[in-house]
């Protein structure tokens, strides 16, 4: 190597080690992949204050929606790897679309590196009141009595309520129909209108409409009861091996320097450790899961591998990008 070429390698390598030992030193923003007021934007800008705390320096929310989360995505792919931009990522941005949308402009596996996860997120499949079905099992039995006569809604093809209700259908054979809404919202006033008769969503807000009534819970879709409605059941207790939950985690460009992971990974596990932000997230019904950046990784192999698997047995093709 070239006398001049090797001190400058040296010098630059001194110079991100320096950066790396004095981060963060101006304010650092996460990229979150929705509009703000949705669950997303909820959870994130609960964390960001912690952050904050921890690291020392602000920690701005800047939302970029569009397109099921790419615009975002992409937003933090090609941002410098110095750790002052960070990628909220999701279950459906990070797993269902790169399987979905083969031609993304970014690849997670090599433009992105882990810190930690964040959450975990049960989802609750809800039923019209006046379905006269009131467990997982009724319902199935149901369904089989009336093929193609019972719809679900989900917020659009591809997402991971679509594909929740779509392995459940893999997994028992019945015949239920899809419609798709453009968000939770109108899916929602559907289901308690009875134009539809189920929906899978994020516990907190279907919690409220069955404390009131206006839905009625059928079963959680994690793979253990959760903590924030303990008494409802599993559908995995009527239908075994049916897992459907989503997730948050932080990411990183893929070359941030390691002792950056390292800082931020440290102040995302003594946020969420925190009692306050702890009764804050499952208050939501999302259950908090720090890891190691290793332990995000691998993670999120096991979940490519999973809704493989799910997008398999219900027959999606790769889409078009939007």
């Amino acid at each position: 190597m070239p006398r001049l070429l090797l001190i400058f390698c040296v010098l630059a390598h001194a110079g991100a080690a320096l950066a790396a030992d004095r981060y963060p030193v101006r304010p650092i923003r996460i990229v979150v992949t929705y509009v703000p007021g949705g669950n997303t934007d909820t959870a994130a800008r609960l964390v960001a204050p912690h952050l904050t705390d921890h690291l020392g320096q602000q920690v701005i929310i800047d939302n970029r929606g569009g397109a099921g989360g790419v615009v975002g995505t992409e937003i933090a792919a090609r941002a410098a790897p110095d750790g002052y931009t960070l990628l909220f990522g999701t279950s459906a941005g990070l797993t269902i679309n790169p399987q979905l949308q083969p031609k993304l402009p970014y690849n997670v596996e090599r433009d992105f590196a882990p810190i930690s996860l964040l959450v975990i997120n049960p989802q609750l499949m809800v039923a019209y009141p006046g379905l006269p079905a009131k467990t997982v099992g009724e319902f199935l039995k149901l369904a089989r009595a009336q093929p193609g006569r019972i719809n679900y809604a989900s917020v659009g093809v591809g997402s991971p309520n679509h594909l929740g209700m779509e392995l459940l259908k893999a997994m028992t054979g019945i015949d239920i129909v899809h419609v798709p809404y453009k968000g939770s919202a109108p899916a929602v006033l559907d289901v308690m209108a009875g134009t539809v008769s189920v929906f899978f969503s994020s516990i907190p807000v279907m919690l409220t409409h069955v404390k009131s009534g206006k839905l009625k819970a059928l079963a959680v879709g994690s793979a253990t009861r959760s903590p924030a409605a303990p008494e409802i059941p599993t559908v995995a207790e009527s239908v075994p091996g049916f897992e459907y939950v989503t997730w948050y985690g932080l990411f990183v460009p893929s070359a941030t320097p390691r002792a950056i992971v390292a800082r931020l990974n440290e102040a995302v596990v003594k946020s969420l450790r925190l009692p306050q932000l702890d009764q804050q997230l499952r208050g939501q019904g999302s259950e908090p899961r720090p890891t190691s950046p290793e332990e995000a990784a691998k993670f999120m192999k096991a979940e490519h591998a999973r809704w493989a698997r799910a997008i398999k047995a219900t027959g999606l093709a790769p889409r078009a990008n939007p």
